[in-house]
């Protein structure tokens, strides 16, 4: 009886041990797999390094994959530390906005500090202390805003036009640079020496007012805006009415809007016209300006064109900046508007067409209502555009010479006569080509401006 008595406990023991067993086994399982005992540490996003003012707050975002449970920020100056920040979270993401503490405890002349970011979440993982992720951010403190003077510019500028500025601007933390002229930014580009910058700025014609500014920033987010002063110059711009006969919709416009599927399938006239004239154009002209932004990063030394003259006895066809309503039938009758961009020449059918000055060719081929179109970029943000030609003696990439003959004038696009359709361009801005067609203009409002510069930036020479 004993034997099987002795028998009886050590099987009810194993028994025991191996309920035991799955027990421990099913709770480790549970610890390893339940969310509330995840092992995933949270995330601190931010830069390792980074410049401050101490004016504007320092973003520090916080997340966890299941909960955040707190977090504590400590700032450092190397000798002394102060808490700036600490308790609570909700949620799985946090965005905390650090400011510098009212605190003297702090060194207030500290050029570096350290700020140590804690965070833990909610998980009941490390003996239900939760998991923890703590990262330090190097920090410089600059002040100092920007230095920013001009040092020449235009000292006019015509609504529709353009004009020059050099200037200087200096920031050992240097972050943006650049020239806001009414809704649009122009980039400067290094003229000269380290620190000196020309820029050629233009007023949009349909703008009535201007104002321009340089506007520089640093990496700590201190910045120094200064305005540039322009007298103001607002010639006319011519208002038309143009009638739009069956022939001309039935020719012109439909042998375009035959030649790209977006329009092939309009039957009726008028959504017709209005296709091509207002939503073509739009598109290609969204090219142009796309084409026409690009200005160099590298130093200029000097920058010098010479008056333009495309067309050798070119006499004058339509202007720049009309705005034009097509009417259909009676003139109260409008159906479609657009604005003139370019300046139209004519002389003989099929005349040579010359770049005036030295440039690089962006662009040479067909677009839409401008036919075949070579764009040629002449620096510093100014670029040249050629119209309705009937024949292309260039091709993206060639750089061509002063003088250069680089296609015959003609009648493809939107052109009912044989003539070229001449725009300037000034980082995508369309820009009056008739200034740009006055050496006295170029001489008074470009080349004494960069004289005038040159003197002061490089005197001995």
């Amino acid at each position: 009886m004993a034997r099987r008595s002795r028998g009886r406990r050590k099987s009810g023991g194993l028994i025991v041990f191996i309920l035991l067993l799955v027990v421990a086994i099913a709770g480790a399982g549970y610890i390893y797999t339940a969310p509330e005992f995840e092992r995933e540490k949270p995330k601190i996003e931010s830069v390792d390094k980074l410049y401050w003012n101490k004016k504007d707050p320092i973003r520090v975002t916080l997340s966890d994959n299941e909960a955040l449970k707190s977090f504590e920020l400590v700032l450092s100056d190397g000798k002394h530390s102060v808490i700036i920040g600490q308790g609570p979270l909700k949620g799985k993401r946090e965005v905390l906005l650090v400011k510098y503490p009212k605190s003297k405890v702090l060194d207030p002349k500290a050029k570096h500090l350290i700020l140590t970011v804690k965070v833990t979440d909610k998980s009941l993982w490390n003996f239900f202390e939760g998991n923890s992720a703590v990262k330090k951010i190097d920090i410089r403190i600059d002040h100092k805003r920007p230095n920013v003077n001009i040092i020449s510019n235009s000292r006019m500028i015509n609504q529709g036009g353009s004009a020059l500025v050099v200037f200087q601007a200096e920031d050992e933390n240097m972050d943006k640079l650049y020239v806001r002229a009414n809704h649009n930014i122009f980039k400067p580009q290094p003229y000269k020496k380290e620190g000196y910058y020309a820029v050629l700025v233009a007023w949009p014609f349909v703008d009535e007012s201007f104002e321009a500014k340089i506007i520089a920033t640093d990496l700590a987010g201190n910045k120094r805006e200064m305005h540039i002063p322009f007298y103001h110059g607002n010639p006319r711009y011519k208002v038309s009415k143009i009638r739009a006969s069956d022939k001309f919709i039935d020719g012109k416009i439909t042998d375009l809007a035959s030649s790209d599927p977006e329009y092939a399938d309009i039957d009726d006239r008028l959504e017709r016209l209005k296709a091509i004239n207002e939503t073509m154009r739009q598109k290609n002209e969204a090219l142009i300006h796309k084409l026409s932004k690009h200005v160099s990063d590298e130093m200029l030394d000097h920058w010098k064109v010479k008056r333009f003259y495309p067309l050798k006895n070119g006499k004058r066809v339509a202007s720049f900046g009309d705005h034009r309503y097509y009417y259909y039938g009676d003139k109260s009758n409008v159906i479609s508007e657009s604005y003139h961009v370019g300046y139209d020449l004519a002389s003989t059918k099929m005349a040579d067409i010359v770049s005036s000055n030295a440039g690089e060719v962006v662009f040479a081929d067909e677009n839409g209502i401008y036919g075949n179109m070579p764009l040629i970029d002449h620096g510093l943000g100014l670029y040249t555009l050629y119209g309705h030609c009937s024949q292309l003696f260039v091709k993206e990439g060639d750089h061509v010479r002063a003088g250069e003959v680089i296609a015959k004038t003609g009648m493809t696009g939107l052109a009912l006569g044989d003539h070229l359709h001449f725009g300037m361009l000034v980082q995508g801005i369309e820009v009056r080509p008739i200034e740009w067609f006055d050496q006295k203009w170029i001489t008074k409002f470009i080349d004494n401006v960069f004289k005038e510069a040159d003197r002061i930036i490089d005197p001995k020479h």
